[in-house]
């Protein structure tokens, strides 16, 4: 990451955040009241307490939202009352952001007491246990994940995602306007926020204030969506492609073959960088296609470079066939 980018990282977020974002998509009930809605959730993994309430604490991982499934609530209604309190009590004695109970399962009048009174919020869904932690698993690494920003326009060009870079008053804005007119779809304009995504994927996206408006030097701004159709906006995309726009220098050795592969590296992804020269005249609208066509055609294994040098090579070693007509005219097509 270069130092124009900057980061953003969450260090937490609240209770409150947690049930108000995902109460209606998990079908999440409070049985707590606003209890403990304040409370700050650190780690972006879910903890199953059911060794806590057997009395093993020592690896029991407090800070992270507690889910109680089918077992943890057999093993407690298997337990006398005062056992059950006193292994309840437990848990308590912990600063537990909240506790999710899957699968409608429920829960003593008096546990919720307690938890209230550790101001512990206690939630309930429907879910079963397994799709609840994959659901709020993929929310949490959402909340969690790092992003940057990156000064640039992010098109999506024949569906891969390119992120146009350069100078400030270079032309991204502008290609990237000249790209919507053609028909591919603009993600974000002059503010790309850039969030890996696990292993090795990047995904872009514009701002809640931005979103898809553009400014354009001379003109003004543009809302794109509003000018062109909601077919000419994504919200988010995948970033697959740099492409790097600087003024020509006669001086500079620029690519002709394509075999010097450049990259660029985002929270240590590596995506493929193409520094594109540009001059008054210049296409850069079907360049920038056609880098796009071209990654395309990589990532299905064909390269354009490799092929020519294939075939060269093979020339080379074949020198003895050079000395006979290398041009065969079509089916007699003398026109």
């Amino acid at each position: 990451m270069s130092d124009k980018e900057q980061q953003i990282q969450k260090d937490h977020i609240t209770v409150e955040f947690l049930f108000n974002a995902n109460r209606e998509r998990l079908r999440l009930k409070c049985l707590t009241g606003e209890a403990g809605f304040n409370n700050q959730i650190r780690d972006k993994n879910i903890h199953r307490p059911g060794l806590a309430l057997a009395g093993y604490v020592e690896l029991f991982t407090y800070n992270r939202v507690q889910v109680v499934g089918n077992t943890e609530i057999r093993y407690l209604n298997h337990l006398a009352p005062d056992k059950r309190s006193q292994a309840y009590s437990t848990l308590m004695k912990f600063d537990i952001p909240c506790i999710v109970i899957t699968n409608n399962n429920k829960i003593d009048n008096e546990l919720l007491d307690l938890s209230i009174k550790n101001n512990v919020p206690v939630f309930q869904t429907p879910l079963a246990t397994t799709k609840f932690v994959y659901f709020i698993s993929d929310f949490l690494d959402d909340q969690f994940a790092p992003q940057t920003v990156i000064h640039g326009s992010f098109v999506d060009v024949y569906g891969i995602g390119v992120l146009l870079t350069g100078r400030s008053g270079i032309g991204k804005s502008e290609i990237a306007l000249d790209l919507v007119e053609r028909g591919h779809r603009l993600v974000a304009d002059d503010v790309v926020v850039v969030t890996r995504k696990g292993e090795g994927i990047l995904m872009g996206a514009g701002t809640d204030l931005v979103k898809h408006f553009m400014e354009i030097r001379g003109l003004g701004l543009l809302d794109v969506r509003s000018m062109f159709g909601i077919r000419a906006i994504r919200f988010q995309k995948r970033v697959e492609v740099v492409v790097e726009l600087e003024d020509w220098d006669t001086k500079e050795e620029y690519t002709r073959t394509g075999l010097d592969n450049l990259t660029m590296s985002i929270f240590e992804v590596e995506l493929p960088k193409v520094k594109l020269p540009i001059y008054p005249g210049k296409n850069v609208t079907v360049l920038t296609e056609v880098i796009a066509l071209n990654y395309l055609l990589k990532h299905y294994g064909y390269d354009a470079a490799k092929e020519f040098q294939s075939r060269l090579e093979n020339a080379i070693a074949e020198k003895s066939k050079m000395k006979n007509r290398v041009i065969d005219y079509f089916e007699h097509d003398f026109e």
